[in-house]
């Protein structure tokens, strides 16, 4: 009986600094796989990058789950443009 191959993906995002990639992988980090067994994901942090690695049980779970960590992400992204310190700056000058 052969083992199943593991489909890897690694996807490295690209913040404005350190500090928002960590805001990043400490808001995605909070939500585990819901199918542990077939789908591994790591988070970590490489200089400005958010670096995700996933390894899953087929193909289809790979995409699935890489376009779940994108959406995540986008909304990540969107949150701290709107809401972080530049954000809190750029309110102080207009006013």
């Amino acid at each position: 009986m052969s083992e199943t191959p593991w489909h890897t993906v690694t996807i490295r995002v690209p913040f404005a600094n350190t500090k928002h990639a960590t805001i990043a992988m400490q808001v995605i980090d909070v939500d585990s796989e819901l199918q542990k067994d077939a789908v591994k994901r790591t988070l970590t942090v490489d200089g400005n990058d958010l670096v995700a690695s996933f390894a899953t049980s087929t193909v289809r779970l790979a995409r699935l789950t890489t376009n779940g960590f994108l959406e995540n992400v986008d909304l990540v992204a969107r949150t701290i443009g709107e809401f972080g310190e530049d954000s809190e700056r750029k309110q102080v000058i207009s006013k």
